[in-house]
């Protein structure tokens, strides 16, 4: 009785050491399987770090030519523009720098460039485009996708001359290469912080925004200007959106004279 235990529990321990050893035998022999654990793991972790764009250049969120301490120190507000026309990449990189989305997260909202009160992000931005404008983008009005990294044309033809009568006449908006154009739909904030989101914290994300435009132009050698005399109604009927959109500020963007 006891001599037949022993067999079966012998024969027990050499199955779970033939598993055992199947199993390490093919890790030796497939290495590339262990790996493949490490490579999907860093595909998650770069789906919520990348930066994703389809339209525009990928932004540069590395290097550059200016620190951010002389990029401040620089900064001036710049309404004399050269005949030039932008480059696609310059365009991108003024667009991420507003709203850009800088680290993708797994269920949750991904962050973006400027600062946002609750994660609300209420501003959508415009780029209207006209004469020098921008290579490989035709005069028109474009609303920017920060997901996307993309411009979809909402209105085709140069309004620049529109645009600088709706700003009270200000030349440096009709003169420049393009104008960013910042928005905010206040709802998006209100409906987490009532009176105060329209009141305080949409204005202040807006310059958050426009500082990042500032300084992203300064780097890149270009001149820029912040607007702020327009009228809204006739500014909302140019981008042709609803009342719900606040227009908060005007960019006009160019080379530097």
């Amino acid at each position: 009785m006891d001599d037949s235990i022993s067999r079966r529990s012998i024969a027990k321990i050499a199955a779970l050491l033939a598993v055992a050893g199947s199993v390490l035998l093919g890790w030796s022999l497939n290495p590339a399987d262990d790996d493949r654990g490490d490579e999907n793991q860093s595909d998650t972790e770069q789906a919520t770090t990348e930066v994703e764009s389809n339209g525009l250049p990928d932004p540069r969120t590395a290097g550059g030519n200016e620190t951010v301490t002389a990029a401040i120190a620089d900064r001036r507000s710049r309404r004399e523009y050269a005949a030039e026309s932008l480059s696609a990449e310059e365009l991108g990189q003024l667009l991420w720098a507003a709203q850009g989305i800088t680290k993708r997260r797994l269920h949750a909202v991904d962050f973006r460039a400027a600062p946002s009160a609750g994660a609300t992000y209420p501003l959508e931005v415009f780029v209207v485009i006209g004469d020098p404008g921008v290579v490989e983008f035709d005069p028109g009005i474009y609303s920017y996708d920060p997901d996307a990294h993309a411009l979809e044309l909402t209105k085709q033809g140069d309004v620049q001359s529109e645009l600088q009568e709706i700003a009270v006449d200000q030349e440096w908006v009709g003169a420049a290469a393009l104008d960013i154009v910042i928005t905010g739909v206040d709802e998006r904030t209100t409906q987490k912080y009532g009176s105060r989101g329209r009141a305080r914290y949409v204005p202040m994300e807006a310059g958050h925004a426009g500082e990042n435009v500032y300084l992203q132009a300064e780097s890149l050698g270009l001149s820029t200007v912040s607007v702020g005399a327009f009228d809204d109604d006739a500014l909302r009927d140019l981008l042709d959106v609803s009342d719900s959109y606040r227009p908060l500020s005007i960019f006009p963007v160019g080379r530097r004279a």
